[in-house]
């Protein structure tokens, strides 16, 4: 019973996502714009102190973007699904919440996978990926990133009443993610204060991660592959534990007349 739950809110999500194709297309136009354009600016001043390869130190952050802005922005559909009722009836269905939440997590991965290939696909025909040094690290690294980043997305969600909050603690959370992680700047080069936050960023473990695959060119990671996946997985488990909580919590508080529902 619960496997058919979970299969049927992940083929609703994927239903959303075939509708709405402009999606997809910003979804790959931000990251593009941020290594062709910005970072082609940023490589222009690093070349005139001396050859550097900003540009290919870039792909993984931009890959990782793709997934982070995926994942997070896939997790909308639940504080949608709040405010017009439908959780509400998910809620009230005999399935435990946590299938709830692991279908939606697992829904916003899916979407945000698909995003993050055809963008790898792009930079495959712009020359900007080689092959992967390592496949399982590639893969790893794909699938941690959009884990957490589904998680942290779907936890959002589980604390927002309306989309208008959603956006609003999204933004105040999306972008110091993004900006305190190894995506556009070496963590080791950052201020003391500012490396001890980048280290505790799930997602900076998950770009990094990410360049231990070597699909661009550059060196590895920061830190071991291990101490990544640790940190992904501990975050992820730690996120959907918080989520599941809080719409069993809710689930509890729900009106008589939907408790007479059952």
């Amino acid at each position: 019973m619960s496997v058919h739950a979970v299969t049927a809110v992940i083929e609703r999500e994927l239903l959303k996502m075939r509708r709405q194709r402009g999606r997809l297309l910003a979804a790959l136009v931000r990251p593009l714009l941020w290594l062709l354009v910005i970072g082609a600016g940023y490589a222009a001043l690093e070349n005139a102190r001396g050859p550097s390869d900003y540009q290919g130190f870039l792909v993984p952050g931009v890959i990782g973007m793709t997934l982070l802005f995926g994942g997070m922005l896939a997790a909308l559909s639940t504080a949608y699904d709040k405010e017009s009722g439908v959780m509400r009836m998910l809620i009230i269905a005999p399935i435990a919440p946590y299938w709830i939440v692991l279908a939606k997590t697992l829904g916003a991965v899916i979407v945000a996978l698909v995003q993050a290939l055809v963008l790898l696909l792009i930079l495959a025909l712009l020359r900007f990926v080689h092959p992967p040094g390592s496949m399982l690290m590639l893969v790893a690294g794909l699938l941690g990133t959009a884990l957490a980043c589904a998680s942290l997305g779907m936890l959002i969600a589980a604390w927002s009443g309306t989309v208008d909050n959603f956006a609003t603690l999204m933004n105040l959370v999306i972008f110091p993610v993004f900006f305190l992680s190894g995506s556009l700047y070496p963590v080791e080069r950052l201020p003391p204060v500012l490396r001890i936050v980048a280290t505790a960023n799930p997602y900076t473990h998950g770009v990094d991660l990410l360049r231990h695959a070597g699909f661009s060119g550059t060196g590895g990671g920061a830190f071991s592959a291990g101490s990544d996946i640790a940190w992904l997985v501990g975050f992820t488990a730690m996120a959907l534990a918080a989520a599941a909580f809080r719409f069993e919590n809710a689930g509890a508080n729900e009106s008589l007349v939907h408790r007479l529902a059952q």
